[in-house]
């Protein structure tokens, strides 16, 4: 097995249906499979970005049935690449609930889904530039982690909002993850003030690649996204990132060895230790 790995970051602006995104997304992937990618990962909301709540209950349907996976399934197996579909708003499939599920889905070579997981952090905030979010409202959010195995190692799936939660990122390295992705649509507030800082960190912490496909720029339900999509090595070095929130491709080669150099200089994950929890302030 090689310990190169030449991958892609799609950063895209989706629009609101499927058919569209697909539209959109198609070219950029083409870009990268021609470019050399082997390993290519979307952004958070591939499939659609929709936020306006009628229109979104119109647009969510059934994983296999959205035209934006079925096409992308498709274009694995033509160019013969794996991909990540960073995620997709579908169905949830839980009986009652009529919630999405926000699911990262992890396509090989032959257009197989050989991993799915959904977000378990859903993002609710009040921000100080008056911007209001709750997922919570329209996104079920998952129940459990999801490591899932590559010709080139082990990755760790996470989305957006999990990268506020070290412990799980532990979690994905101690299960053998030496790369983890993290497709995301952030908040231009929040993505001024913490993305990369918060990318650098996991990665140290972990000891892991770290892959950071976003969305970015002014969507068609007026959301802003950050953009700057980031590929950050295991050392916390950053190895390529767009300086921009428009569509575009970014391409870095990893040298998967330096994983294992990184968490045998500093071999924190061995160095866990149970402790009680702090008491009651008095």
């Amino acid at each position: 097995m090689s310990s190169s790995l030449p991958i892609a970051l799609i950063q895209t602006r989706t629009p609101a249906t499927a058919q569209a995104a697909l539209a959109h997304v198609e070219p950029l992937i083409r870009q990268a499979a021609d470019g050399g990618a082997k390993l290519i990962l979307t952004p958070e909301g591939t499939n659609l970005l929709e936020q306006r709540r009628d229109r979104r209950g119109l647009a969510v349907t059934d994983e296999d049935q959205d035209a934006a996976v079925i096409g992308l399934r498709h274009l694995a197996a033509e160019l013969g690449v794996w991909l990540l579909i960073g995620s997709a708003i579908v169905k949830s499939g839980h009986a009652g609930d009529d919630r999405a599920a926000n699911r990262s889905l992890l396509i090989d070579a032959n257009g197989t889904i050989v991993a799915r997981y959904d977000k378990l952090h859903v993002f609710d905030v009040d921000l100080a530039n008056g911007e209001t979010y709750r997922e919570s409202s329209t996104i079920r959010p998952g129940d459990g982690a999801c490591v899932a195995g590559t010709p080139w190692g082990r990755m760790g799936l996470t989305i957006c909002y999990d990268v506020r939660f070290p412990h799980l990122f532990r979690q994905l390295a101690r299960a053998g993850a030496c790369m983890i992705a993290v497709p995301a649509a952030f908040t231009v507030p929040t993505g001024e003030a913490h993305w990369e800082t918060l990318l650098r960190a996991r990665a140290i912490e972990t000891g892991a690649f770290v892959l950071a496909p976003a969305q970015g720029g002014t969507h068609e339900d007026g959301r802003r996204t950050w953009g700057h999509s980031i590929v950050v090595g295991p050392w916390g070095e950053v190895i390529a990132k767009l300086d921009h929130d428009e569509p575009g491709v970014l391409h870095a080669t990893l040298d998967l060895a330096a994983v294992e150099a990184a968490r045998t200089s500093v071999p924190q994950l061995r160095h866990d230790r149970d402790f009680a929890p702090p008491g009651d302030p008095t």
